[in-house]
């Protein structure tokens, strides 16, 4: 059994005709790109393009297959270089049922079954060019539909305050909206971890991944998970989410909640923190007020029991600790290769050699989660200050 390191939430900014497939993505976004990027610099072994259900893409990936670039896997993804691709698509479910926008993550196995997805959804969605469009269905159809596919289902971020299932979509329970029993996986999302989400008890039965949610190349690998497979396909990790044959996810790696950027509950005018549910801010007025994740899973809290999980070790991208600067950040990747060589794998004294000391320490007190946060709220990404 081998170790893969795996981001399962990536955006598209531009397709290979240069249109925008995620209006907020980066420009530099593309599949292409990102396949690099993760390959070559980020050292991450399975990405999953959640835009790829989108005609333009799967038409770039087609391309690379062509090309020799890239090669459709027998038990499901794309390889390229060092990297698998899993075709994902996120999609908006506002149904008859949900108090609010909810979004959910799909996976296929091959071009030939999102290609079947795609062809159904402009059915269902009125633009499929475009990334993280509302679906007009229910949400137990889309699973069916997903399901009847061969694919994995998994709702996505799912604390955040704007449209996801516990922020926004539902009152107390995911059942309100989606079948559980078709559900593989949960994703966390930035300003929640392993510990915050097992208070809810209905999320016992499922595995929880942790993703980037990437909207830039840079973004890329900002959460992750180390998952314990025979090879990175589509097939392993589908067993993996299950835990079948031994195939699990041993590790999340993800920021401290308090840098998720809706942690705490803010007024989003003046970003001073306030009481969960308040009204009215009581130093500005302003009536703008984000309710926290902190706050929102305090509400929904109400395990009696405790489930083993894999442990969620707090870090955060290299670019986010003070005074590591781009060409800094190039002198790491010359000596290293990749970032989570940096990140996982390289020694004080080798990291010494080609960083300043004060940076080399910060980067092993990063993995030991000693560096000192600022929370974040309201729409603003907390910080890190300095190590204790």
């Amino acid at each position: 059994m081998n170790s893969y390191f795996a981001d399962m939430h990536i955006h598209i900014g531009r397709d290979m005709y240069n249109k925008p497939v995620k209006i907020t993505g980066a420009k530099s976004l593309t599949l292409t790109n990102i396949l690099k990027e993760a390959s070559r610099n980020k050292g991450i072994h399975m990405v999953g393009v959640i835009d790829s259900h989108a005609p333009a893409v799967q038409e770039e990936i087609k391309q690379l297959i062509t090309e020799g670039k890239a090669e459709e896997l027998k038990d499901g993804g794309i390889r390229f270089e060092k990297v698998t691709l899993l075709l994902g698509s996120e999609i908006e479910v506002y149904d008859e049922y949900c108090k609010g926008p909810i979004h959910v993550l799909a996976f296929f196995p091959t071009l030939r079954k999102i290609g079947a997805f795609s062809e159904w959804l402009t059915t269902k969605m009125k633009n499929i060019t475009l990334s993280s469009q509302r679906y007009y269905g229910t949400g137990k159809e889309l699973q069916y539909k997903v399901k009847e596919l061969s694919g994995i289902f998994i709702p996505a971020h799912v604390f955040t305050p704007f449209k996801s299932m516990y922020g926004k979509g539902v009152n107390q329970s995911l059942t309100e909206v989606f079948d559980p029993d078709l559900i593989d996986g949960i994703e966390l999302g930035l300003s929640s971890d392993t510990q915050m989400a097992d208070q809810i008890e209905e999320l016992h039965d499922f595995t929880f991944v942790s993703n980037s949610d990437a909207h830039s190349l840079a973004k890329i690998a900002r959460e992750y998970q180390e998952i314990r497979m025979e090879e990175a396909s589509f097939k392993e990790f589908y067993w993996a989410l299950h835990h079948v044959n031994g195939r699990e996810i041993v590790q999340n790696f993800g920021m401290n909640p308090q840098l998720g950027k809706y942690h705490t509950t803010v007024c989003s005018n003046c970003l001073e923190p306030v009481a969960y549910k308040t009204k009215q801010c009581p130093s500005c007025g302003s009536k703008k007020i984000i309710n926290g994740v902190f706050d929102r899973i305090q509400e929904l809290a109400n395990a009696t029991t405790t489930r083993k999980r894999p442990p969620y070790l707090y870090q955060v991208p290299l670019e986010y600790l003070p005074s590591l600067g781009p060409k800094t950040f190039q002198k790491l990747l010359e000596r290293f290769q990749t970032e989570m060589n940096v990140i996982h794998y390289a020694s004080l004294e080798e990291l010494k050699q080609a960083v300043p000391e004060k940076l080399a320490i910060a980067i092993t007190e990063m993995r030991e989660g000693k560096l000192t946060i600022k929370a974040g709220g309201g729409g603003k990404y907390g910080s890190i200050t300095h190590a204790d």
